[in-house]
């Protein structure tokens, strides 16, 4: 069974909404961007909302002298995107997900593979939270207070005691926090 990763930037009040200026992919520490590669690497899929894909794929592939190598991970990933709205990604390796599409994240949880990650997409992080869906939380906090913004977790949703499984910290003030369900 592959492990679905909420993986999100996040501020140190709790915002993965992102409102202001705090997160730059194009401005990454070494180490840091060392750390989120790490991630990649255990994925093979990534799933996102129909509003996070269309940011993305508006972003990502466009991008012709990124150091980070995030373009081309992100070109060659399987991306998989809840929409009803959407019926053609245009964007390489890329499948929409459309009707009872719960279940249809089970069956790619059930697959052989490695890791599914989720990014941003607030609306579907928190659906999946609800659904019981999610194995690990892979957080990078930022040191910033945004006041304001949709947080990680639905309001009044409460989850047992996580397991950390690492804490680091980066010098550019970034914190990596990860925890299994």
């Amino acid at each position: 069974m592959r492990t679905l990763a909420i993986t999100q930037n996040i501020t140190l009040d709790g915002s993965i909404e992102m409102l202001g200026d705090w997160f730059d992919p194009a401005d990454q520490d070494p180490e840091l961007l060392e750390a989120t590669n790490r991630q990649s690497e255990r994925a093979d899929a990534m799933l996102l909302g129909r509003q996070t894909f269309e940011d993305f794929r508006s972003y990502w592939p466009r991008q012709t002298d990124d150091r980070t190598g995030i373009t081309d991970e992100l070109n060659q990933i399987q991306k998989y995107v809840v929409s009803s709205t959407m019926s053609d990604p245009e964007w390489e390796n890329s499948t929409v997900l459309t009707g009872d599409w719960i279940a249809q994240v089970r069956a790619l949880k059930g697959q052989e593979g490695r890791d599914i990650i989720v990014t941003g997409s607030v609306t579907l992080t928190h659906a999946l939270i609800e659904s019981g869906l999610v194995d690990e939380y892979r957080l990078f906090v930022y040191p910033v207070v945004q006041g304001r913004g949709r947080r990680l977790f639905p309001d009044g949703y409460e989850t047992p005691r996580l397991q950390l499984v690492e804490a680091r910290g980066f010098q550019n003030g970034v914190s990596l926090l990860h925890y299994t369900v």
